[in-house]
């Protein structure tokens, strides 16, 4: 789900490992702390 949702921001001209928001005091991402998990899903792109 992580890859759809950073292929969807990238496609959007957003970039999703430097898009944050605060909540609760903490900086969160629309897809998860780590950088490891999410990848762009290179096979929708083409």
């Amino acid at each position: 789900m992580r890859d759809l949702q950073t292929t969807v921001l990238h496609l959007l001209g957003l970039d999703p490992f430097q898009l944050a928001y605060p909540h609760l005091g903490l900086k969160q991402r629309p897809i998860g702390p780590d950088d490891e998990v999410a990848h762009l899903c290179e096979g929708i792109l083409a």
